[in-house]
């Protein structure tokens, strides 16, 4: 498969992480509590009780954990993934939670390929949470998953906050980490977990409950704090995106933006719900 051997390639290269590694070893910790977690984000997000009757599409499925979350609430779902390991991933949920379902499509995609995703239909959610800034061709993603979302249609993204210099400080950490060898990685990995937990740890111990937000993160989406420390060491390609840009891209084309999530001036994503007119 072309887009296989590209991924390969891009990976031996030193541009690209290999997100689905990463999730594979998330999902030795997945559990019915952290996937409640994400069914309840979907639903506040997205502003619904279930989404029983609504087909949804999981643009860069990850872990499969929001595929998941998903099809519990009721959705037909179809997840894809440049990543085989990410798919890898989400046949395995789905082998553990709905096997034989054939209300849950799984396949190898890029959202970069426009004549795979028109293949696909439109849906009445389109969901790409913490992804189109991995592509390598961010607007272009966003441009191309826009024709996705039937009218009256969602489309729920998180992009990365444009930070400014400090954004351009962790593109350099993200691109050499991932130009290491597998036995140097923690030369980057390191000083990378004491900058992002090493003033929260100290502010626990301060008062007297230590490690508390470590231990406690997997209420923030469901996710693992390591795993999320490892992703965000690795994570590249990586674009970012002021809230105001993003409002502006999709306002053109036709969205009204429903739900902003930002995430308060940090390194994190900002989250967006449009509606399609």
């Amino acid at each position: 498969m072309k887009s296989r051997n590209e991924y390969a390639t891009q990976v031996e290269q030193g541009k690209r992480f290999e997100f689905g590694q990463n999730w594979s070893r998330f999902l030795t910790v997945l559990d019915d509590k952290r996937i409640a977690i994400v069914e309840q984000s979907l639903k506040e997000m997205l502003e619904v009780v279930d989404l029983i009757g609504k087909r949804f599409v999981d643009v860069g499925s990850g872990s499969g954990l929001s595929s998941l979350a998903a099809r519990c609430l009721g959705a037909s779902v179809h997840s894809f993934d440049y990543d085989p390991q990410s798919v890898a991933c989400t046949v395995e949920l789905k082998r553990r939670y709905f096997p034989q379902d054939t209300n849950w499509t799984i396949e190898e995609g890029s959202a970069l390929d426009a004549e795979y995703l028109a293949s696909l239909g439109q849906f009445d959610i389109v969901y790409a949470w913490g992804v189109l800034h991995h592509t390598g061709a961010m607007w272009q993603a966003l441009e191309n998953i826009s024709l996705m979302v039937a009218s009256g249609g969602r489309l729920f993204i998180s992009i990365y906050n444009d930070q400014g210099r400090a954004t351009r400080y962790w593109k350099i950490v993200k691109g050499t980490y991932n130009r290491l060898p597998g036995g140097l990685k923690f030369l980057v990995l390191w000083p990378v977990f004491v900058v992002l937990w090493g003033r929260p740890m100290l502010r626990d111990f301060l008062r007297g409950r230590p490690f508390h937000d470590w231990r406690n993160y997997s209420n923030k989406r469901g996710m693992s704090a390591w795993r999320d420390v490892v992703d965000w060491a690795g994570g590249y390609p990586f674009e970012v995106a002021k809230p105001e840009e993003i409002f502006d891209f999709y306002r053109k084309k036709g969205f009204t933006l429903l739900k902003l999530k930002t995430s308060a001036g940090s390194h994190g994503c900002n989250e967006y719900v449009f509606v399609k007119q």
